[in-house]
């Protein structure tokens, strides 16, 4: 019998000065048997930084054609494809291949050696950029992971800070390719 995957709900309050973007968002998240409460909570920072009434999550353990999350204009063409964790070149390069613009959230210790490993093999995809956020960072998240939450983020000048009104995490972003 296949274990089912785990609900998560949070409400989750975006306040971006650098994009002039304020809104709520009830997001329902979908969390895979084999994935860590602290892939999910990258994946609902992703979510925040990148932010847009029509940014969804994709099924990507569930289904390897979709991303972790994508936004798609009007047409459903991939504006932005967005990977959380280490994916390998052949994932990316078809990302990259499909969608206008791919971003990659990577956040375990061992994230310098993947992308030294990376690197060179996706160097023609121009639009592939790689942000790293330092496992100790990841893991405060991952201290904020429950099945229901109130989660507040703020960006300004390039800082961003995540909140469950108990605990606020300034999560540090280290760009190892691309831009923010």
């Amino acid at each position: 019998m296949a274990i089912k995957a785990t609900i998560y709900k949070a409400d989750l309050s975006i306040a971006d000065m650098d994009r002039n973007y304020y809104q709520e968002h009830a997001l329902t998240i979908a969390r895979h048997p084999s994935e860590t409460e602290e892939r999910v909570m990258i994946r609902v920072l992703a979510f925040a930084l990148h932010a847009d009434p029509a940014l969804a999550y994709g099924k990507d353990l569930f289904d390897v054609e979709e991303p972790a999350l994508w936004l798609k204009d009007l047409t459903g063409a991939i504006q932005t494809w967005i990977e959380v964790g280490q994916p390998d070149e052949k994932r990316l390069l078809k990302a990259a291949g499909r969608s206008e613009k791919v971003v990659v959230y990577s956040y375990s210790a061992t994230s310098s050696i993947w992308f030294k490993g990376l690197a060179n093999k996706i160097e023609r995809a121009k639009n592939v950029s790689v942000i790293n956020i330092p496992s100790e960072i990841s893991a405060q998240l991952e201290k904020m992971a429950q099945r229901s939450m109130q989660l507040q983020c703020t960006i300004q000048d390039g800082q961003v800070w995540l909140t469950d009104g108990t605990d606020t995490v300034q999560v540090e972003r280290e760009v190892l390719r691309g831009a923010l």
